[in-house]
């Protein structure tokens, strides 16, 4: 009979307040702490103070490709690498210090954080499970998130040859409402762009 630690028990609690904190989605911490799925639901809605999002993991790796998100996806994955490589992190712990990270980086800059902790744990899989590698840009010599077993000669990244629209953002369309003889102007959310 395994008797239960209450300090491995609080060790795990913290974890997953970490997790959840950084924005992980219920799948990702059932698998990555020793918590029923009833005591994560309710941490959940204690931290955020809603339920956890229902709906499907990522599950392509052509997201990454875009060219924002290939460069936000490559810079996550560089600082994860460097984590395991030279900081000696094991997994998990390498992935929250990434992720923190490159956030930290990004907002310091005034950008906004394209990688969101979801993909970016999807991500590792997918480098795990062969579906992603990492290819040298022949001009620039940076290492930048590409489908496995493409062509690595003559590979330029997006930052060297970006696409012709790129960082040409939509501006948020304006929407007249009327209310009551009224006209007032609201901003509407435009998520053409969003993939």
């Amino acid at each position: 009979m395994t008797r239960k630690s209450v300090l491995g028990e609080v060790r795990q609690v913290q974890l997953a307040v970490q997790l959840i904190g950084l924005g992980a989605r219920l799948q990702f911490l059932e698998a990555a702490v020793q918590l029923s799925r009833e005591r994560l639901i309710r941490l959940y809605k204690e931290l955020k103070g809603v339920s956890p999002p229902k709906g499907l993991l990522p599950f392509s790796t052509d997201w990454y490709m875009t060219w924002l998100a290939n460069i936000h996806s490559s810079m996550f994955y560089n600082i994860y690498r460097f984590m395991l490589d030279e900081a000696d992190e094991s997994e998990l712990p390498a992935l929250i210090k990434a992720y923190r990270l490159y956030s930290e980086q990004v907002e310091s800059q005034g950008g906004e954080v394209v990688l969101d902790f979801t993909r970016a744990e999807t991500m590792v899989r997918f480098f795990d499970s062969d579906m992603l590698q990492l290819s040298t840009c022949s001009r620039c010599g940076g290492h930048f998130v590409a489908h496995a077993h493409d062509n690595k000669n003559g590979y330029v990244c997006v930052l060297c040859r970006p696409p012709s629209r790129a960082g040409k953002a939509r501006k948020p369309k304006v929407l007249e409402v009327r209310r009551g003889g009224l006209i007032s102007v609201a901003p509407v959310l435009d998520i053409g762009g969003a993939v």
